[in-house]
């Protein structure tokens, strides 16, 4: 039996122990990759408690939902994982080359691999989920987290005309308009200042990118519809993330006194087709410097700790097997 080294989740209430484990095989079509660079992202975390709305319960499993490797040709490759029991974060991988794209030799993977996951929702959103018209407004709620402040950058990249960026950090707030933001406002504990602000900036935008529901979205729709001028001008809001809430109460009047429409942006909303599909362009803009990306890296054989660690606030860590 063929072994290599990997993250391994035993218990959801552990972190993954770096062990060592049977080399998986190919099957029909597939082939298997060195893995070079993964990042750990939240939603890898969040699959490794068994707390993704994808997970399937069942234990052992391998973390990681993507990565940079190399194939048996040399040939450098961005990869999605196909399955939730054997992930990314290993020395070797099972790779469906339909959820794979090749990169440019040379490419620096680490920021490839720091990138794509958190990227990937704001993109996949305004390019498949909406559709983004040149100079429409896009309001980013939740812009101070990592994929919302790359948010901020790729709805300017895709030709929004005016984006406002909304979230709590006030220091990473003001960092956004080096980023893109037309506009910031901080969500505070304040909520007649916090709703006054967002009224201001937020009540005339064609797009929401929401990253937090919960609270902070209920309070929004109310706020922002409530100063609309035109209430029969479509505002699509589109829910990405929740680390604010895993539901929201929306009154029945929002719905029924304005054209708001509500839709989700996520693995299931989009084909696998559609995704491969938006990978390229995405790579292309990652690669050319157009989203910042930060990052640190560190070694998979100290998961444990990395696990443990909580990343500064706009670096992506990545794990090098």
């Amino acid at each position: 039996m063929s072994t290599m080294n990997a993250a391994v989740v035993t218990s959801f209430d552990e972190p993954p122990h770096y062990l060592p484990v049977e080399r998986p095989a190919p099957h029909d079509g597939e082939i298997v990759v060195e893995v070079l660079a993964a990042g750990l992202h939240p939603r890898v975390r969040s699959g490794a408690r068994g707390a993704h709305y994808t997970s399937t319960g069942r234990l052992p499993l391998i973390p990681g939902i993507d990565g940079v490797g190399r194939r048996a040709d040399g040939a450098l490759v961005y990869f999605a994982a196909d399955d939730d029991q054997l992930g990314t974060m290993a020395q070797w991988a099972v790779v469906d080359p339909r959820r794979a794209i090749e990169l440019p030799q040379g490419v620096d993977v680490t920021p490839i691999a720091a990138a794509m996951n958190p990227a990937m929702s704001s993109w996949v959103a305004l390019r498949r989920r909406v559709e983004l018209e040149a100079g429409h407004s896009v309001l980013v709620l939740g812009a101070t987290g990592n994929a919302g402040g790359m948010a901020v950058e790729i709805a300017k990249l895709l030709g929004a005309g005016r984006v406002v960026a909304a979230g709590r950090d006030r220091a990473r707030l003001g960092a956004l308009t080096d980023r893109g933001a037309d506009e910031i406002v901080q969500l505070t504990g304040d909520r007649r200042e916090t709703d006054a602000a967002l009224a201001a900036a937020a009540a005339e935008v064609d797009v929401v990118l929401d990253y937090l529901w919960g609270e902070p979205t209920e309070r929004a729709i109310v706020a922002i519809l409530t100063a609309r001028a035109d209430r029969a001008r479509a505002l699509a809001w589109v829910q990405i993330g929740s680390v604010a809430g895993a539901a929201a109460s929306i009154p029945s009047a929002a719905l029924r006194s304005a054209n708001l429409r509500f839709l989700g942006s996520g693995q299931g909303s989009v084909s696998p087709r559609g995704y491969l599909g938006e990978l390229p362009p995405l790579v292309d803009a990652i690669a050319a410097g157009q989203i910042a990306v930060r990052t640190r890296t560190a070694p998979l054989a100290e998961v444990e700790a990395e696990w443990e660690r909580a990343d500064a606030p706009g670096i992506r860590t990545v794990l090098i097997p």
